[in-house]
């Protein structure tokens, strides 16, 4: 039953700096990992190590990181007598599951250091104790009150004699004993069981509605009977004027010794919700991912000439949000899940200037070239690793302000975890089974219980399960099999693993997008003409085709294959843009797998003859044209009153409004003008792409200090040990060594030597130094590297990693090693 059997009485370490001094490098090792706040910086030596592990910041982080069990296992301890038997802490938590589970947990509080002793003497840290005991600031978790001795800590004698003899104890010559006599009594189960058998009815109710917490309750001055029963036995004890407690001994026997009312051993199981065949589910998903990259394509088109203004505060309005979703034919969420992503992929930005707006940065240029599997993976890369959270968008932060897409205040720090967590539940389930999302959430909760954080991860959760659908990574609900591939070793092992790096992911995103390849669509270079001047695109179109008839045709409808409709206002785009009525026929004739419709050429060829003959230019404006019965017909239409129209000449008008409001007003009204150069050219109209600057993509706000990688966590090691063995080990007196002041002198060949042995023994050396001021010094140092006539140590002095020029180094003098 013992989770360290062969951790004996007689070796029970006095302190957790013995405790951890006991220990091996690699649970020193597994300690900084799991806490790398303890690494910020170095440690000194061992001592220092464990105080800064029972700091209360330090110690309310770990707790917070625990699972759910393992923290009951802290709870329980921390109302165990400290120091607390192996057994008597498997007293408070009964049951065959919780039996299993027990040892795993302790060891899991011995290895983050918030639990040290052997098993005849586990101790809780004392910050952890002082934060999960109750106290009459804050309730225990457990629900149980203080015990018999702190609730009549204030206690006048004279009443804890009247309880102790209204228990049917005899009395006692001081308080102490009192006390001790009233808690034997609580904790025998015979005794105690006797004493409730004659408590009345109401106030056995009373001690049930007590029992699981919150112990207090109130009474009046003259308490009811039944009440006043239990205050006479010591069943309730005054803690302040009008409200009482019940013991914590009492409680337990009530509880039938334990310590929690419900507890979990074991986590929740992540339910199936459906199952579908895997190549469904891959095919689903590869569609999801190829509509997401149209989607993000078209965003970044609708902002190729500049996107919304950018609010003064930070991120884009709601109005513009409304916009953009009803350009995106979606959601005003979902329109910000596509700005927040192709922002993290580094594809928006702020343009930086006076009046600053959104474009596309230089990197999309490079993007769209790339193939359609290739463009998805900086999509997935970013979405892994982003601190941003869009399902936060249109929510309100602490000071009641709306967040806005791409503004402030939007990044948590714990969504990249939550996202890799999630896939690897997903990853753990049958190929092709859909999760309960709600057993997800309750699965996280148990990993994660921290009562500040559970809303806020439950919502993480829905976005990730909801946004992985978006993104394609998950088809129906089920993970894909190219998704399997963002997943490392390490995210599978649990909930204690650490989110990717950018790096990381990139790699991983890469990987899958190799999967995801040959499951995408290829690139149709042919649309299908229909004589209603529709035409249906049966798939993705290749980049130039689909450029070309964006501009010559609306998109009316999108799905498994696009609908663009030619009308007058299109067709007369393509022409604005240079194209004449031949190109489009050649062009139509080319991509098109059925006939030119008879309907389509007339169109194109009616709005050819009727462009450009109107010319209109800058006076304020003016509209010239060879038939001027048509400028008759102009003047005399009621609508053109609005643009204030006078004749110049038979074949001139001027007008009281700019070139461009002339020019959509004719239109409107059924023209086809041309606006013209001032040399008299037909001014051709193109779309100029707008980007910003280059811009690197957002930084994720990391969730505490970074874990370290081997190299430091090597080096750090090395150096606390170095450093523990120089705080309590006296230097050796050898008659090499120097006196004191004094620097120790070695040839350069025997410094070299002893350097290099201290580097594969991980000893600490005393140096002595000058610096290139000429100033001596001695230090203490645990050398990591060697090489290069520079030795790359942890020095104990300047508390850091420092690198040393070996011809400055005077001599070494080693440090015993008892």
């Amino acid at each position: 039953m013992s989770p360290n059997a062969q951790t004996p009485a007689t070796t029970s370490p006095r302190s957790l700096a013995e405790a951890l001094r006991a220990g091996t490098d690699e649970d020193l090792a597994r300690l900084l990992r799991a806490r790398p706040d303890l690494l910020g910086p170095v440690p000194n030596d061992l001592t220092q190590l464990a105080t800064r592990a029972g700091t209360r910041a330090s110690v309310i982080r770990a707790l917070d990181r625990l699972d759910r069990f393992t923290q009951q296992v802290a709870q329980a301890l921390a109302i165990a007598p400290d120091p607390a038997p192996y057994t008597a802490l498997h007293a408070l938590l009964p049951g065959d599951d919780a039996s299993a589970a027990l040892p795993g947990a302790v060891a899991t509080l011995r290895e983050q250091a918030l639990v040290w002793g052997g098993d005849d003497q586990l101790r809780l840290v004392r910050t952890a104790r002082e934060l999960l005991a109750p106290s009459a600031q804050h309730p225990s978790p457990t629900g149980l009150g203080p015990t018999v001795a702190e609730a009549t800590s204030g206690m006048s004698p004279t009443r804890l004699q009247e309880i102790v003899a209204t228990a049917g104890l005899p009395s006692t010559h001081d308080p102490v004993s009192a006390v001790a006599a009233l808690t034997e009594l609580f904790t025998a189960q015979d005794r105690m069981g006797a004493l409730l058998d004659e408590a009345p009815a109401e106030s056995v109710d009373v001690l049930n509605r007590l029992v699981w917490g919150p112990p207090y309750g109130q009474v009046t001055a003259r308490p009811a009977a039944h009440l006043r029963w239990l205050l006479d036995r010591g069943l309730l004890l005054p803690t302040s004027p009008g409200t009482v407690v019940l013991p914590r001994e009492a409680a337990l026997h009530l509880r039938g010794g334990r310590a929690h009312r419900v507890l979990e051993p074991l986590p929740p199981e992540v339910a199936a919700k459906a199952t579908h065949r895997p190549q469904v589910v891959d095919e689903t998903a590869a569609a999801e991912a190829y509509t997401a990259l149209a989607t993000v394509e078209e965003l970044l088109k609708d902002w190729d000439e500049g996107g919304p203004a950018v609010l003064r505060a930070g991120g884009l309005s709601v109005r513009d949000l409304k916009r953009t979703a009803t350009a995106l034919d979606t959601s005003e969420q979902t329109a910000a899940f596509w700005v927040e992503l192709a922002y993290a992929a580094g594809l928006v930005a702020s343009d930086g200037e006076a009046d600053e707006r959104y474009a596309a940065t230089p990197a999309l240029d490079e993007w769209l070239e790339l193939p359609p599997a290739e463009r998805w993976v900086p999509l997935a890369a970013a979405w892994l690793t982003a601190t941003r959270t869009p399902g936060l968008v249109g929510g309100r932060d602490g000071k009641d302000r709306t967040l806005s897409a791409l503004g402030p205040h939007l990044d948590r720090s714990a969504a990249p975890e939550v996202r890799h967590r999630v896939l690897s539940l997903l990853a753990d389930l049958p190929q092709g089974a859909a999760p309960d999302p709600e057993s997800v959430v309750a699965r996280l909760a148990w990993e994660r219980p921290s009562p500040g954080a559970l809303e806020l991860r439950g919502n993480l959760v829905r976005w990730t399960l909801a946004e992985a659908e978006l993104l394609g990574i998950t088809g129906r609900g089920a993970l894909s099999t190219h998704a399997r591939a963002l997943l490392t070793l390490e995210a599978a092992d649990g909930p204690g693993h650490t989110p990717l790096t950018p790096a990381e992911a990139a790699v991983t995103a890469a990987r899958a997008g190799k999967v995801l390849a040959p499951l995408l669509p290829e690139a149709l270079d042919h649309v299908l003409l229909q004589a209603d001047l529709t035409a249906v695109a049966p798939g993705p179109l290749e980049r130039p085709l689909a450029d070309a008839l964006s501009v010559l045709a609306d998109v009316e409808s999108k799905g498994g294959a696009t609908v663009y409709r030619f009308t007058p206002g299109s067709v007369r785009r393509a022409l604005d843009a240079g194209r004449t009525a031949s190109d489009l026929h050649a062009f139509l004739a080319a991509h098109s797998r059925t006939p030119v419709p008879q309907p389509l050429a007339y169109l194109i060829d009616d709005v050819a003859r009727r462009h450009g003959h109107l010319r209109i230019g800058a006076a304020s404006a003016y509209v010239r044209c060879d038939d001027d019965a048509m400028l008759g017909e102009i003047l005399a239409d009621k609508r053109a009153a609005g643009l204030r129209l006078r004749r110049l000449a038979p074949t001139v008008l001027a007008a009281q409004a700019d070139p461009g409001t002339l020019l959509e007003g004719l239109r409107a009204m059924g023209f086809a003008p041309a606006a013209e150069t001032p040399e008299g050219d037909v001014l051709i109209t193109r779309a100029h792409a707008r980007r910003t600057p280059p811009r690197t993509a957002p930084e994720p706000v990391p969730d505490g200090p970074p874990l370290p990688d081997g190299t430091l966590l090597d080096a750090a090691i090395r150096a606390i040990r170095a450093g523990d063995r120089a705080a309590t080990t006296p230097r050796k007196s050898a008659p090499e060594r120097p006196a004191d002041g004094e620097l120790p002198r070695t040839g350069a060949a025997e410094t070299l030597a002893t350097m290099q042995a201290a580097v594969m023994t991980g000893e600490a050396l005393w140096i002595g130094y000058v610096n290139a001021e000429g100033a001596a010094s001695q230090r203490v140092i645990a050398p990591i590297r060697v090489e290069g006539g520079f030795v790359t140590a942890y020095d104990h002095t300047a508390d850091e990693v420092r690198t040393y020029p070996l011809h400055r180094v005077t001599g070494v003098a080693e440090l015993s090693g008892e």
